[in-house]
Order: structure tokens, then sequence, then C-alpha cells
């Protein structure tokens, strides 16, 4: 019998014992393999390697597309362009701060510190891209540039006190075009120069190069219609010239040896040590409606060609960016440019520059109060002036005395046959009395100087600008105590108190001279106008039309003909009541006709010989228009 096999137990956990330990030798004798530090920075700098390589070989080829695109471009000026970098550098002193920008190397703030707008804001002259200063010229290889386009390479150094900023717009490191600012310490003017180094073969001398400098002003003051009247640009060639302020105007102009821009109390200038020839100067009136025009006053233009010298630039010049301010322009010498300040003309500006800034300089230093200044200022000229308010009062008085004997001679000849007969006698009563109908009117004459001197005085002093009096925040413009809620034409859509008080005094003042006039003027003749008739209208016609028109002007000037007239006023009073006595003013007429008559000129004896004749031949005329044809025939 087949003997039946059975399950071994103690085989099979034998068996699986020898499957473990093999498989343990097995894991056991294999090399661990763990990933190290520097696999790792191995596998870290491969990547680096390859990626710095790419981007080495994409700068490579993107650098030599954007040179070969400089070159096609800009030809030599390639070389500066490659190395030069956009940004800025600032210039500043105690007085002015500016920035100058490395592209064009010019000038795109200029910050007036020691001033403020009307509205209390920082006072710019350039700022938002309002001013342009470029250099057009060609190339050798037929390229036209522009250095408003360009980049320049700024480096800024010391000059003792001064700062110095040298703007290169360079060809080699040996070969530029320069722009050389230099500051000085608490100054408004700023040294300039424009040369070259090396460019002659560069720049090509066939074709001009022409500077262009341009400004649109910003407006800086409360009365927009003043500030604009005042603004005009102003230039010096053998004497100080101007284009018109009221609207558009340009002019070709050679041998100009500074430019101005002016903007009522400020100024920007281009002076220049070689004149410019040929210079185009342009001004535009920004200002059509005041309503909607409030941001700029003017654009100012000068396109003028620069000579090359040799094939190089070589111009020293300046800048002076700062106020209008006669005393700190006339301190800079033999530049003229005290000329930018609008005190007058002829006679006018020499009264203002040898009698009033000295007068008003010297009560300046007395007090701070601008208001008194103009007050005892005022008080000063009145003073001055008496003794031709006495003479004129004397003239009068006379003139009132004889008055009887003249009427009496128009009604002893009357008609305009007996015109030149009754002139020749009233000329006669007048000699003998010692009276000229001149002697009233020359003192008269005399003060119109002063008038229109202190016209212009006082609109063109910075030192009033933005100064308060009583209720005037500004004696540099109107004093407006009452908006009104619409615009009057002539008149303006404010009230302003000191050009009514103005117009107040010079009607009492007017009113109270009617009567001296009245003495001064000789009875009415027949056939010529009656003047007391005229005199008369303009009591009330001149009080108005100094009401219209000094309400959109300086308060200043406002104020002075105020205390002007109230001044005069109380000097005709004095002079009236205690100075003149007619008594005796009567007395020494009579005793003038008892003098025997002087020997006449030569001159008089012409006059009266003329005077005669045309008497002769009215009288034949008056008698051939009088006969009945009959008799003619």
């Amino acid at each position: 019998m087949e003997q039946q096999k059975k399950f071994d137990a103690n085989s099979f956990i034998g068996i699986l014992l020898i499957g473990a330990i093999m498989l343990w030798f097995m894991y056991s004798s294999q090399e661990e393999v763990l990933p190290t530090e520097n696999t790792t920075e191995q596998v870290v700098e491969a990547t680096k390697d390859a990626a710095t390589t790419l981007t080495t070989n994409n700068t490579i080829v993107n650098d030599s597309v954007k040179n070969v695109a400089l070159k096609n471009q800009l030809g030599a000026f390639a070389y500066g362009a490659q190395t030069a970098t956009a940004g800025t550098t600032v210039l500043e002193n105690e007085v002015l701060k500016l920035v100058i920008d490395n592209k064009g190397g010019q000038i795109i703030e200029a910050l007036v510190k020691n001033h403020r707008r009307y509205d209390s804001l920082p006072l710019y002259i350039i700022n938002n891209k309002n001013a342009t200063f470029n250099l057009n010229f060609g190339t050798t290889d037929n390229r036209i540039l522009n250095t408003k386009d360009l980049l320049f390479i700024p480096s800024k150094t010391k000059n003792g006190d001064n700062d110095v900023l040298s703007m290169k717009l360079k060809v080699s490191e040996t070969q530029y075009l320069e722009y050389r600012y230099e500051m000085k310490p608490n100054d408004y003017m700023l040294g300039f120069a424009v040369r070259s180094q090396g460019l002659g073969n560069v720049i090509n001398s066939a074709n001009e190069v022409n500077l262009d400098w341009n400004l649109k002003t910003f407006r800086n003051e409360k009365s927009l219609k003043t500030e604009n009247m005042y603004s005009e640009l102003k230039f010096y060639t053998d004497e100080a010239d101007y284009l018109s302020a009221g609207g558009d105007d340009n002019e070709i102009a050679d041998n100009v040896q500074w430019v101005g821009y002016k903007q009522h109390f400020f100024t920007s200038i281009l002076l220049s040590d070689t004149p410019f020839n040929k210079a185009t100067l342009t001004s535009i009136n920004l200002v059509k409606d005041e309503a909607i025009d409030t941001v700029f006053t003017k654009q100012y233009g000068l396109k003028t060609p620069l000579a090359l010298n040799n094939g190089e630039l070589n111009y020293s010049m300046n800048w002076y960016y700062g106020p209008a301010d006669y005393k700190l322009l006339t301190s800079y010498e033999n530049k003229n440019l005290g000329e930018i300040v609008d005190l007058g003309w002829g006679i006018f500006g020499a009264i203002n520059r040898t009698i009033f800034i000295p007068i008003f300089g010297w009560l300046a230093g007395l007090m701070s109060n601008y208001g008194l200044i103009i007050i005892l200022m005022t008080i000063v000229v009145r003073i001055i002036m008496s003794p031709l308010v006495y003479k004129s009062y004397v003239s009068s008085a006379k003139m009132k005395v004889i008055r009887p004997e003249l009427t009496a001679i128009n009604e002893r000849l009357p008609g305009k046959e007996n015109a030149m007969k009754r002139q020749q006698e009233t000329m006669a009563v007048q000699r003998k009395a010692g009276v000229s109908m001149m002697s009233g009117c020359i003192p008269a004459l005399l003060q119109m100087p002063i008038f229109f001197a202190l016209f212009r005085f006082f609109p063109s002093n910075i030192e009033l600008r933005q100064k308060g009096f009583l209720w005037a925040d500004d004696l540099s413009s109107y004093d407006a105590v009452f908006q009104l809620p619409f615009s009057i034409p002539f008149y303006g859509d404010h009230v302003s108190l000191f050009p009514i008080l103005a117009s107040v005094a010079i009607f009492f003042y007017m009113k109270m001279n009617q009567s001296q006039q009245a003495n001064m003027q000789a009875p009415a003749q027949e056939g010529m106008p009656d003047m007391q008739k005229m005199m008369k209208m303009m009591i009330y016609f001149s009080p108005i039309m100094m009401l219209f028109f000094f309400n959109n002007y300086a308060s200043s000037l406002s104020l002075y003909y105020f205390v002007s007239n109230l001044l005069t006023i109380i000097i005709m009073l004095v002079i009236k009541h205690y100075v003149i006595d007619e008594d005796k003013i009567h007395a020494q007429i009579e005793e003038n006709k008892k003098r025997p008559e002087k020997k006449k000129s030569k001159f008089r004896e012409r006059m009266d010989n003329a005077m005669k004749q045309a008497q002769e031949q009215q009288a034949v005329s008056y008698t051939h228009l009088t006969l009945p044809t009959s008799d003619l025939v």
C-alpha cells in the first residue's frame, strides 16, 4: 500500500527563513546612492551659466541693434547717446532753484524762491514744459539735429563758492558740444556758455546753427488784465526796444545784446557777450477771453543764427530768472537791464529814475508800511509842487481883477468883423496889467509830467507787490471790497474802494478849480466855443472816467491820487484865504498900467504888424460880403 504524503510545517518555515536571509544579503550588498550638496550646486551653476550665456547673447544682439539704430539716426553723436541716461540735475541758491534735464541740456524748472503767486502757490517761471531751448544744426553726414531731442551727459563741480554744471553732447571723449551753467550764491543771474570742441569736421558750416528759445508765460498776478498789459518782450540793441504788449507782434533785429521775456513783475533774460544778428523776435497774446484764458499770458520766441569760428561754437552768455526790480537790475553794470522795467519814455522815465525811485527808496528805509510810504511820498510831491499851484492862483486872481475891462472890450467891439481888433485890445490890456494867459497854463502843464510819471511808477514798482494797507491786500493790484455777480463793461466784476475815494476827491477839486479856471479865461468871444461850459461838463465826466479806468488798476495809484487831490484842495483853500490878497493884486495892476510901455521886441513888432494886416484884410472881406451886389458892380 502506497504511503500517503503529509504537510511538513517545519520545512515551510525553513524555506521562508532562507528566502529572507537571501533578500537581506542582496539588499545590504548594494551601494547606497544619496544626493549630495556638491551635486546640487553643480546643477544650479550649470543652469545659471546657461541662462547667463543666453542673456549675454541676447544683450549683445540688442545693444548691437540699438547702436546701429543710433548710428543711423545721429551719426557721430551716437557715441554720447550710447552712454547717456535720462535724468535731471538741480542748481540751487538762496533765491533761485533750477532743474536742468539731461534731455536737451535745458532748464525745465525755474523757481523764484522768495516770491509767491497771487494764490499763494510757488512762483515758477519755467515748469510743466512751458519753455524750450534748442540748437538746430546740420552735420557733415547730411543730418539735421536738434539738441532738445538729445541726451547730454552731466558733470557737476565747484568753482570757489559757485556751483558749475557741465552738460556735454559727446562725439568722443575729446569731441563734444557743451552747455556750461554757473550759479553764484544769492544771485538771480546765472553764467551760461555754449561752446564746442573738436566739432569742426562734424558740424556742417554750410548750414546755419540756429538758437531757438521759446517761453509761454504763466499768470502770476491777481489782475490778469493789468498783468497782460505790462507783459512784453523787450530787447536791447544800441537802445532799448520792445514788441507790442497789446497784441501779436514780431520783428527782425541786429546787434541784439539781450532779450527779455517780461511778465509784469518777473522776467526771463538771455544775455550774450557776442550780439545776435538777424534775430527774429515774436510775441503772441494768449489771453483772448479773460474768463477762459487764465493760465498763460504771452508766448515769446527768439530765433537767431549763431556764428561758427573755425567750425566751432563759442558764446559766453547769461541767464536771468527773477523779479523785474529796477534797483536789482541796474546793479548789473554795463548791461542796461533797467530798461526791462517800464518806467515810461523820455522825460517821464527820467523823472521816475532820478526823483521818485530815490524818494521811495529813502522812505522805505524809514518804515515798512507801504501805504504810509505812499502817503508821505504824496505829501513830499505836493509840497514840491505847491509853488506852481500858488503861481496859478496868482494868475487867476490877476485875471479876475481885469475881467471887467475885458468884458467892456467885448461889448464895445462886437461881431466877427472886429475879432482881430478885439483880440489886439485884449492882449494890450493884459500886457499893461502884467498878466499873461500862459502864466496860468504853464504851472498846470509843468504838473503833467509828474502825473504821467507816477502813472507808470506805481504799477511797475515790485516793492508794492502783495503789500497790504487798510482793506487793500495788494497795493500792486485792485482793492476789491465787493464782488459783483456780473461783469460791467469797462468796469469789471468787482467794486474797488480807493478809485471811488479818488473820484470823489477829484470831483471836489475840479469844482473848486472851476472858479479859478473861469477867472483865467477871457470872456467868451463871438464865434468862439464857450470854455466854461466845457469845464462844467468835465467836472462830471472826469471822475466817472477815473472810476471806470482805475477800478482794475493798482490800488497804490488810486491811493496816491486820492491823497494828492485831498492835499491840493487843502493847499488851494490855504492860498485863497491866507496867502493871496486881491486888493494888493489890484493895486499892483493899476501901478503896472501907469508905467510906460517897454520897448517892443522885434518879434512882438512882427506879431503886431501881422495882426494889423489880418485885421485890415478881415475888414475888407467883411465889407465885400455885406455890400449889395449892385454896389460891388
